[in-house]
């Protein structure tokens, strides 16, 4: 006999005796799926606190997100640190799960459906890197620890950065829009750009839209008539070479046209060292990058 039929057949000898059982049965089973799509769709972190979920949203992240966060959250090349307790775009749950699942407009931030990141994100697999995210997160906002407005003094004047960085609208276009960097990058990180700016270059902190990837390469050109020009590298492809000089102008060459040209991954911003910035105002300006950024 089809256990189908058996299955029926013990139905019918049990009578009405059986028919509690199956309704509370099948009550917990709806139940069960009820409770797990509210899981998904809630708007707190059902699993806060979860260590072991903390471990698996570690390894998702790994997989999806520290291509442009870094390995410990703590920012990347496009990504900012994720390890503060404020961040740009929002702090609760529900704006973590909205960012993540979603995406951020006008930012490099894609959506986690359909492979956006990484090879893509169900929305328990959300929860768990953002149980990851809760568990490393530094437990209260870092307070600048110098004065933010001898920072500003330095970054228009002194320090010559506005010369090429641009915060707020205002200054140049040489280097990488700064508005943001100190509310997304953690305090080593904007350290090592000031005292090491070739060691990590800035690949397009705003620049998140552009079909290409910026990552402020310099470039040294010599023309026919024997000019020389040097800058930052936009775009090249076999025979073309596309470059921002020294004056923000911006240059188009046919490369069979120059007598030579050299693209080096060193960075044209000076390196700031102890005689040219002093730990104190260097500790002012990234006082002064924090405070723009949250503006």
């Amino acid at each position: 006999m089809r256990p189908v039929h058996l299955f029926a057949l013990i139905l019918q000898n049990r009578g009405m005796a059986i028919r509690p059982f199956l309704c509370l049965a099948c009550l917990a089973l709806l139940g069960y799926f009820a409770w797990n799509d509210a899981v998904l769709a809630q708007d707190k972190n059902p699993y806060e606190g979860n260590p072991e979920v903390a471990k698996l949203g570690e390894y998702q992240f790994r997989l999806n997100c520290a291509f442009c966060h870094g390995l410990g959250a703590r920012g990347g090349g496009r990504g900012p640190d994720l390890t503060r307790a404020q961040k740009r775009h929002g702090n609760s749950d529900a704006e973590m799960f909205h960012n993540i699942h979603d995406g951020i407009p006008g930012t490099a931030m894609p959506a986690a459906t359909n492979g956006g990141i990484g090879v893509g994100m169900s929305d328990e697999e959300i929860w768990q890197v953002i149980s990851y995210l809760r568990r490393i997160q530094v437990k209260a906002p870092a307070q600048p620890g110098g004065n933010p407005e001898h920072g500003k003094q330095l970054f228009i004047g002194a320090s010559g950065c506005s010369t090429c960085h641009m915060i707020q609208g205002k200054g140049g276009r040489l280097g990488p829009d700064l508005t943001t960097v100190g509310a997304s990058r953690s305090v080593e990180y904007l350290v090592e750009s000031v005292r090491n700016p070739s060691r990590r270059l800035a690949q397009g902190i705003l620049e998140a839209m552009k079909e290409f990837p910026e990552e402020y390469e310099s470039v040294s050109v010599v023309t026919a008539d024997g000019t020389k020009l040097s800058g930052v590298l936009l775009n090249q492809d076999q025979f073309t070479l596309q470059m921002l000089d020294t004056r923000e102008q911006l240059r188009l060459f046919e490369k069979a046209e120059l007598r030579s040209f050299e693209t080096r991954r060193e960075s044209a911003m000076p390196v700031y060292d102890q005689k040219a910035l002093s730990d104190k105002d260097l500790q002012d300006l990234i006082a002064y990058l924090q405070s723009a950024g949250v503006q």
